[in-house]
């Protein structure tokens, strides 16, 4: 690959010091593609994610089995319009492609307005938007668009054109592995079904492109397994066909939403107490903590990866929680509702959550009968008598106190409520000045 074309010309691939413009360019880039969970518009996608990082592109035919599912058939769409009997266009999928509800069957026919009317999707409370309706595994057909449009249209004969396919064909999904050190492996997974959805989930795709990008330049314990798939039946695609590689899945993360200045807002895996859980409350976004919400069997992929047959610990990271801001699934999740300086800091904070679980082990203090002098070992203020201990002698004295070969460094960030950067600096000074072992990494 060229480096030089990887990210827009002025922004450096894989800056991690200012990445938000070269995210935004692009989301702005992968938002007017046309996606759904089969077709062309995921290949798309996957081509572009692949001029950042080098992914492999899997088609799984249409019939496939996976599990209780069935690969539905490729749906491909090359235009659609509804018009009014004097030819005046109403709704129309080359303005927006919300108009259309994903995968519609073919249509060629005139209706009355009433014979319309079940077809047609609105949101009375929000009548300047259009909802993203869709309608994947019963045959139907749909046009989306706003109330204040719909209350206006005359009551006659319309012309509704669809000109869709549903065909044999394939799924498509990526995947990249970037080998560690162990055979020990982090999951990340961004969903790539949703058409023009800026926040959900172009900012997703573009964050783990990135991330991908940066981890491989760098040597990690871990392995790194990034999936761009179509929602539910894509991670399902995966997991039939890699039961034996998630035995070696300690850490995962679902990452969607990403790219608003709400939250953020982490849903704990299903286990509650996995590590990647700890490590997410041990990192700041924006100066704020992360704020946590218990595993519930519904959302994204995370539930897939949570299914018991699998109970991998797997969470779902997002700013705004799904469901919960009012561009939610709506043509207001457009380009104003992200901002290159969220999609910056959501980078950084996925970054930190990386360094946690790389940076993790198990201290051991070397001299645990009463605090050693930390002093004469150029750790310590040579002063005493202050009011307030600096932070980084407590970082010292906390890691000190809980190096009894039980618990981690995270595990000390966490009860010490100082940041796991500072611990895990303590720490280091401390072995370097003999006064902790390691014990081990952290499990």
């Amino acid at each position: 690959m060229n480096e030089a074309t990887r990210f827009p010309p002025g922004a450096l691939p894989g800056d991690t010091a200012d990445p938000g413009r070269a995210l935004f360019a692009l989301v702005a880039r992968l938002f007017p593609i046309c996606r759904s969970i089969t077709g062309n518009g995921v290949r798309e996608t996957l081509a572009i994610l692949s001029e950042h990082v080098d992914i492999a592109v899997r088609e799984v035919p249409t019939g496939t089995q996976v599990f209780d599912w069935t690969v539905p058939k490729e749906w491909t769409v090359r235009g659609a319009f509804l018009r009014t009997a004097n030819g005046r266009t109403v709704v129309d999928f080359a303005d927006s492609n919300l108009h259309l509800m994903n995968y519609s069957e073919p249509v060629l026919r005139r209706l009355s307005l009433e014979e319309l009317r079940p077809h047609l999707h609105t949101l009375p409370d929000q009548p300047d938007l259009i909802p993203y309706r869709t309608s994947y595994y019963s045959r139907d057909w749909g046009f989306c668009m706003t109330h204040r449009d719909y209350l206006a249209l005359p009551d006659e004969e319309y012309e509704v054109f669809i000109d869709t396919e549903l065909a044999d064909g394939a799924l498509t999904y990526g995947e990249v592995f970037l080998p560690g050190e162990t055979d020990r492996e982090v999951l990340f997974s961004a969903h790539i079904c949703h058409p023009s959805l800026a926040n959900d989930n172009c900012s997703g795709l573009a964050v783990l492109a990135l991330l991908a990008q940066t981890l491989a330049r760098r040597r990690n314990r871990f392995g790194y397994r990034f999936l761009f798939a179509p929602g539910t039946i894509g991670a399902l695609c995966w997991l039939a066909a890699n039961e034996e590689a998630t035995r070696r899945i300690d850490h995962g993360l679902v990452v969607s939403c990403i790219g608003d200045g709400g939250g953020p807002v982490y849903k704990r895996s299903r286990r509650g107490d996995a590590v990647i859980d700890r490590a997410v409350d041990a990192v700041r976004c924006e100066g704020r903590r992360v704020a946590t919400v218990d595993f519930s069997p519904f959302g994204y992929d995370e539930r897939q990866f949570c299914s018991p047959g699998f109970n991998l610990p797997v969470g779902l990271l997002q700013r705004s929680a799904f469901g919960s801001f009012p561009q939610y699934h709506t043509s207001a999740d457009n380009l104003d509702l992200v901002q290159p300086q969220h999609l910056a800091s959501s980078f950084r904070m996925i970054l930190d959550i990386v360094e946690v679980l790389e940076g993790d082990w198990l201290p051991l203090n070397l001299s645990p009968k009463g605090e050693p002098q930390l002093g004469r070992r150029g750790l310590y203020s040579a002063t005493g008598g202050h009011k307030v201990t600096s932070d980084v002698t407590m970082g010292y004295l906390w890691v000190l106190n809980l190096a009894d070969g039980a618990h981690t460094l995270l595990d000390i960030a966490r009860r010490s409520g100082l940041p796991f950067r500072d611990i895990a600096e303590a720490a280091a000074r401390l072995k370097a000045g003999g006064l902790l072992a390691d014990a081990g990494p952290s499990a």
